[in-house]
């Protein structure tokens, strides 16, 4: 690093928006201080200095006295109307909030004053955005809290021993999401492996959202039959055959099936092959059920409360739900505990080149990112909680190899860049317009998160419904969804028994996968419209509109809506 320079407190005044260096952090804390020639020298003994360059900012410590847990900036800021609460894995959501929005009594890990990654400020009185993001994201976690007209950038160091905080980044554009583009570009360029963008859009079916846990042999051949008819009938790339979850027994016993499944899954992989798909399993490989064989052999293998030294649970399910398996608490491998990796090495090796897998969604990935030292004691100490993610995330790829696809679901989005193909970028879609899983989190997530796509990795806006019952959208819904989905260019896929769908929905499902939709822009991304524009880019150069209504209600446009892209 170059020396460090003095403070400009005023780091950045212009579009009606102010943002000044306030103090460092330590721990979540101000610390005692006074400011020094480049930084702040501590009470405690020790400095905090910062590394200001034209929009690049790292701060590090000198004469610590222990690890860190975290190290970082608190920010002032004005003139903001909203700024962008990015989530961090794929569930957590990315939202606009305004100012002094309180906490809420929600989880934590979706609270609009919690962050992470990187944020926009939106001018009160201008055009445009300023973002603040962090460079890499592939040795810590980083974080933003947000208080009123106050901002805590933070690095999550874990008590490794690092004394540096990984670079903010501060940069402003006229729009919001050409602006957020650049910021994954830059996270694109910094990143030491380069992300995996596939070169076409990933299309398929899917077991989950049609028969959810409920799968046999038997209903599988059935819908391996109705979508090898369907492609043929209406000569469409459809891909995927993927078996999400239901097939094990327990999580963490990757290599048992259930008696559902009396040959095994090999021969059903061997099934869909010739039946010219690529055939894909589900798997949540850092969880594992209570009741699973591997919890009640290897208690060692799994990640330890710190404070009872207990196997620390991550869910629970105690009541009369109990998901569709008999655990009722889920615990977290310990990929750090040598024979924990040899056994997932070695699930993975078995499914890709004993099985036959070719496309791999794991899921519950966050599991694996969500402790530090303050709560979990993992076997091999000294590790921060993105050290030991990536271990899980490397050894994933080592055993797959570069020809298989991989899905992230529950997946932390930043720090899987260079691993996985394609990201989950929202919740389940479900089977409502409103609610927790519902078409909500499809129509907010994949606008805000709508930048990383094709840069970062392909997104996945989750499953299109196609069925005619069994949910409580209208048909005009369904058709919006659809072609919202679609139109975003990433994973394009449906759950729905492609024999048995109206005419009407096939000949839709048919189109889109026809088209050669290579992704979209939204325009009006944060500017208050009540109607979203999708500007949809066609391999061949073409650019279409489309306008869609997320509340039913008269809406409005601004008047430059339509100019040329």
């Amino acid at each position: 690093m170059s020396a460090a320079r003095s403070i400009s407190a005023d780091v950045f005044h212009s579009r009606g928006l102010s943002v000044e260096i306030l103090t460092p952090l330590i721990e979540g804390e101000v610390p005692p201080h006074r400011v020094i020639d480049g930084g702040w020298e501590l009470d405690s003994g020790g400095k905090v200095l910062i590394d200001a360059q034209p929009g690049r900012y790292t701060v590090r410590v000198e004469g610590a006295d222990r690890p860190l847990d975290s190290i970082g900036l608190r920010l002032s800021y004005s003139g903001a109307r909203f700024y962008l609460r990015n989530g961090y894995h794929s569930w957590d959501g990315s939202f606009f909030v305004a100012p002094s929005t309180p906490t809420g009594d929600g989880p934590p890990g979706k609270a609009p004053t919690l962050g992470f990654a990187m944020t926009a400020l939106l001018p009160e009185t201008d055009e445009g955005a300023l973002v603040l993001g962090f460079e890499r994201h592939d040795r810590f976690q980083t974080r933003f809290r947000y208080a009123d007209g106050i901002i805590d950038v933070e690095t999550l160091l874990d008590r490794t021993g690092a004394t540096e905080g990984e670079t903010l980044l501060m940069f402003d554009g006229d729009e919001l999401e050409p602006v957020l583009r650049r910021w994954s570009e830059a996270v694109a360029a910094a990143s030491p492996i380069l992300p995996r963008v596939p070169d076409k859009r990933i299309t398929g079916w899917c077991s989950w959202y049609n028969l959810y846990s409920a799968i046999d042999e038997a209903a599988i051949k059935d819908h391996l039959a109705a979508a090898r008819d369907f492609r043929d009938a209406y000569d469409v790339p459809l891909d995927v055959f993927l078996i999400d979850d239901g097939f094990t027994t327990e999580m963490g016993d990757w290599l048992d099936v259930k008696p559902q499944f009396p040959d095994g899954m090999k021969p059903l992989l061997a099934d869909i092959t010739t039946a010219g798909f690529r055939p894909g399993l589900w798997i949540a490989p850092f969880m594992v059920g209570n009741r699973s064989k591997l919890a009640q052999a290897h208690p060692d293998w799994l990640v330890k409360d710190k404070v009872t030294g207990d196997p620390l649970v991550q869910m629970r399910f105690y009541g009369e739900f109990r998901w569709h398996k008999r655990s009722e608490e889920y615990h977290i491998l310990d990929i750090t505990h040598p024979e924990a990796e040899a056994y997932i090495r070695s699930v993975f090796r078995t499914w890709a080149h004993d099985w036959g897998t070719r496309y791999f969604k794991t899921d519950f990935m966050l599991f694996g990112s969500e402790h530090g030292p303050d709560t979990a004691r993992w076997h091999t100490s000294g590790l921060s909680r993105i050290a030991i993610w990536r271990r899980m995330a490397a050894l994933i790829r080592e055993e797959i190899g570069d020809e298989c696809l991989w899905l992230g679901c529950g997946c932390p989005l930043w720090a899987s860049i260079g691993y996985v193909d394609a990201m989950r970028v929202g919740r389940d879609i479900g089977v409502s317009w409103n609610g927790e899983y519902s078409a909500e989190s499809l129509i907010r997530d994949q606008l805000t998160r709508n930048h990383a796509a094709n840069i970062l990795w392909q997104a996945d806006p989750d499953c299109i419904l196609l069925r005619d019952r069994y949910h409580d959208l209208t048909d005009e819904q369904v058709r919006s969804l659809a072609q919202f989905a679609a139109n975003a260019g990433g994973v394009l896929m449906t759950s729905d028994h492609l024999g048995q769908l109206s005419e009407g929905r096939v000949q839709l499902f048919a189109q889109m996968l026809r088209d050669d939709v290579t992704g979209c822009v939204y325009p009006h991304l944060g500017n208050g419209a009540s109607l979203i524009e999708q500007r949809v880019r066609h391999a061949d150069g073409r650019i279409e509109y489309f306008v869609f209504n997320p509340t039913g209600e008269a809406g409005t446009l601004p008047p430059y809506a339509y100019r040329p892209a």
